[in-house]
């Protein structure tokens, strides 16, 4: 089924993202897992081609898109490479730069906005913490007044991006007695005192995405990183939650889809008992029902898309999206592992890995209960 989504503009913007995709991710794809991370040469290119700052608006460096499509073929481009590529440069572009762009002063748009769009300047949001993962609410990390400043304790954890991140939007309890009406978002940069990374996490899949622990030891913040109002980070994180999880879905269904029509390829090369995988009607009935997963979730995820654009996307379908992408992402890779027999289990196809780095998409963003919970309670149950 032709997809209505995107326009001409849109379709020449894919054209120029794969070419970076090819020339500067493709070639060095080994490297970056093997160092767990993406260069800062790579993060500077994807600067100089403009792909950073879709949502800045121009005077601060970005190209001022004006329209999350752009965004969501980032994402999706990306995540046909590697689902880790997306992760990492979605939480930067999409996820973090709303709370730069909408939350900030003048002043610290100044500031921030043109290394950010740069890709001199790489950034990272943490909200999970050891003991609070999807409630945040429950935070522990405080930030207490000293004159002007704040004086910030606590750990993050999960952090993508937050190894290598130049600055990371922080969420701090400033009000403990109010609870989730007492968080605040804090702009740290690397080099504070006080402000330390643990090591790079060993994760089951996404390898070339840098993902860390966070320490904050008496670190001492300027009032002038404040982001936002003070007491009132819960609300911002709270309405920008639902970009995240469509930008998510986004990506969940493109990666599903790229790893299912290089599978459907692969079970029209390999012959077993003198005919290809493929034409055996158990796989062909499962390749059917998969694409039918497949391109229905897509048509869901590109009407979420079409709503966000239009600011009406609601939180519930934002969830509802975020969620089904996920599982279905989920039940097509585990899946086409199948389909590939034994070759499927081996880290050198590329099957192998996206089963591995597709497993969190059902944890983070909200983890899938999460999201049937705020569905639930948009049902009024």
């Amino acid at each position: 089924m032709q997809r209505t989504l995107f326009r001409a503009d849109h379709d020449a913007f894919r054209a120029s993202v794969r070419t970076f995709v090819d020339r500067e991710l493709r070639p060095h794809h080994e490297r970056f897992i093997e160092q767990r991370s993406i260069s800062r040469d790579t993060w500077r290119e994807a600067g100089r081609q403009g792909l950073l700052g879709l949502l800045v608006p121009e005077e601060y460096g970005g190209s001022g898109a004006g329209d999350y499509r752009f965004s969501a073929v980032l994402g999706e481009e990306l995540a046909k490479v590697s689902a880790a590529f997306a992760s990492s440069f979605t939480i930067h572009c999409e996820v973090v730069a709303p709370y730069l762009v909408e939350l900030t002063t003048e002043e610290q748009r100044r500031r921030w906005l043109p290394r950010f769009c740069a890709g001199e300047m790489i950034a990272a949001v943490a909200m999970t913490e050891p003991s609070a993962g999807s409630d945040l609410a429950a935070l522990r990390t405080t930030a207490v007044r000293d004159g002007s400043d704040w004086i910030l304790n606590g750990s993050k954890t999960f952090i993508t991006n937050g190894y290598g991140a130049d600055l990371v939007v922080v969420a701090a309890r400033t009000s403990p007695e109010k609870r989730a009406k007492g968080i605040t978002l804090f702009a740290v940069e690397a080099g504070m005192p006080g402000f330390e990374r643990g090591r790079k996490l060993d994760k089951v899949g996404q390898h070339e995405a840098d993902t860390a622990e966070l320490f904050f030891d008496r670190v001492r913040v300027p009032a002038a990183h404040v982001i936002g109002e003070l007491d009132r980070g819960f609300v911002h994180m709270m309405e920008r939650l639902p970009q995240e999880r469509i930008g998510a879905a986004v990506t969940n269904i493109a990666h599903a889809a790229q790893i299912l029509a290089e599978t459907i390829e692969y079970t029209k090369e390999r012959r077993a008992f003198g005919q290809p995988i493929g034409s055996f009607q158990y796989n062909k009935f499962r390749l059917a029902e998969l694409v039918t997963a497949v391109d229905v979730t897509e048509a869901f995820v590109d009407r979420c898309v079409a709503a966000h654009v239009a600011g009406e996307l609601s939180a519930a379908d934002a969830a509802k999206a975020k969620w089904w992408s996920a599982q279905v992402q989920n039940d097509v890779l585990d899946a086409c592992v199948q389909l590939h027999g034994g070759y499927g289990y081996m880290n050198e196809y590329r099957v192998a890995r996206a089963w591995q780095d597709a497993r969190v998409t059902k944890i983070w963003a909200g983890s899938n209960e999460i999201m049937k919970e705020l569905i639930g309670r948009d049902l009024g149950l």
